[in-house]
């Protein structure tokens, strides 16, 4: 597994890890059952090979862990947030590569 491959995350590290941690980061809200779930997830391991260390992407199972998706009005999977130094900025849902790429670019502080 890669150092930049994406991470579990539960709604008890939500706060901590998402909220108030800093940069750019992709959190994943998906189930093992759903299908375009499944079919995301070898794309965001790529786009977290591609991106490194200029993004953190989240994957938090949605079945295990309701409070989040709750509290961010989750209402059909797979739909990626994007937190900008804990900061709502994007919602997406399922995407080309290319699309999340810019949308997560678009994001990038600038250097």
């Amino acid at each position: 597994m890669s150092a930049h491959a994406p991470k579990e995350l539960t709604d008890r590290q939500f706060q901590a890890n998402v909220r108030l941690d800093r940069g750019l980061m992709l959190v994943d809200f998906w189930a093992p059952w759903c299908a375009p779930c499944r079919q995301l997830s070898p794309v965001l391991d790529e786009i977290a090979e591609e991106m490194g260390d200029d993004l953190v992407i989240w994957k938090l199972n949605v079945d295990e862990n309701p409070v989040s998706p709750a509290k961010y009005g989750i209402r059909a999977i797979p739909t990626m947030l994007i937190f900008l130094d804990g900061e709502l900025v994007d919602t997406m849902h399922s995407a080309p590569k290319s699309e999340i790429l810019e949308t997560l670019r678009k994001h990038l502080p600038a250097n």
